[in-house]
């Protein structure tokens, strides 16, 4: 293995170390990381997008940290008992290391593992640094991706977890509300996997153009930003017994409350967006109880890589023009920037 550094760049905060609290940042020299047994280590290219809520801290992110949650990169060194990897290897990391002996996992539920650790939100280091690592277990070779629109994998794979937890039936109707990334990677998912009718509803404009392209519902409304009121109603009046399955994607509490009002008797809602901690609906509990309504939430994924780098690395999935913007670390204010004014419909982190 070739020659490393000792010391790398990295987004931290300005002292003691790392990203301290949240909206506190800079960027700084530290020790490239120790290598565990097991572990590989990465140069690294990180993404943005849930790393503006960590940023803002309306997320579950631990402080200090290094940021970076969807990471790709390129083998460069691993330790002595790794197997099946070489130097040069091109690899989507699974950001996820879960304990295997608490009460959830025991049960088969790592997902919601009591010492659930993520890279670049809970416990762990993540990708916004020249190098990274993880354990061989949680990297996954890829081969015709582009890394910039293989940063696409992970939010994916969160996709693919709230697609098994859906399980559609052959010839549901959808209607998925919300055309950022990882709804348009949703949306394709549903569209494979028995959904005959896809609605997408979303605020007019770039995202909703993007959706367009990649084919990825089949029938588009575009919500006015000043006044969506009559879209709403056209939608009801289109679909008079609403959908079995209702994915609520925009993060929007206001528009989860309502999205109930557009599912059939014995569907399925699906709260799938990023709330804020402070966030709150209500919903007549009569409704769900006398129509058989289904609420679900999904967040993050366990064990969904194999099955989403299958998707995108063959071109299944389409991911062209998603990753719109693209960063230095040195930029990472302005990547922020881009977020919070959505210019930026996904935005990457890249390095030399």
């Amino acid at each position: 293995m070739a020659s490393l550094p000792k010391t790398m760049k990295a987004l931290r905060q300005l002292c003691p170390r790392r990203y301290e609290k949240p909206e506190d940042w800079s960027i700084v020299e530290v020790p490239l990381p120790k290598l565990r047994a097991g572990d590989v280590l990465v140069k690294a290219c990180g993404v943005c997008g849930t790393d503006l809520h960590i940023h803002e801290g309306e997320f579950i992110a631990e402080f200090p940290l290094i940021p970076g949650h969807e990471t790709i990169g390129e083998v460069v060194a691993f330790a002595d008992d790794v197997k099946g990897f070489k130097v040069g290897d091109r690899v989507a990391a699974d950001n996820s290391e879960l304990c295997g002996h608490c009460f959830y996992c025991r049960r088969g539920q790592e997902l919601l593992c009591e010492d659930f650790k993520a890279h670049g939100v809970l416990g762990l280091d993540g990708g916004f640094a020249e190098f990274a690592s993880y354990t061989q277990g949680r990297l996954f070779k890829i081969n015709n991706l582009s890394d910039v629109d293989a940063t696409l994998i992970e939010p994916a794979s969160c996709a693919m977890h709230g697609l098994e937890k859906i399980a559609p039936k052959p010839g549901s109707h959808a209607l998925l509300i919300g055309a950022g990334p990882t709804g348009l990677m949703m949306a394709q998912f549903l569209k494979h996997s028995g959904v005959s009718q896809l609605t997408i509803a979303a605020p007019e404009g770039s995202k909703m153009e993007l959706a367009k392209s990649l084919e990825a519902g089949d029938f588009y409304v575009p919500l006015s930003r000043s006044n969506p009121t009559p879209q709403w109603e056209q939608i009801k009046k289109d679909n008079p017994y609403g959908f079995d399955i209702v994915v609520e994607a925009s993060g929007s509490s206001k528009v989860l409350e309502d999205a109930i009002n557009y599912v059939r008797r014995g569907g399925k809602l699906v709260c799938y967006g990023v709330y804020p901690n402070s966030a709150r609906v209500t919903w007549p509990p009569s409704k769900i109880f006398g129509d058989e309504i289904t609420i679900i939430g999904s967040f993050s994924e366990t064990y969904m890589f194999p099955a989403t780098v299958d998707y995108l690395d063959s071109g299944k999935v389409k991911t062209k023009g998603i990753v719109n913007k693209v960063f230095k670390l040195e930029q990472w204010g302005e990547a922020l920037e881009s977020i919070r004014n959505k210019s930026a419909i996904k935005a990457a982190i890249v390095f030399d």
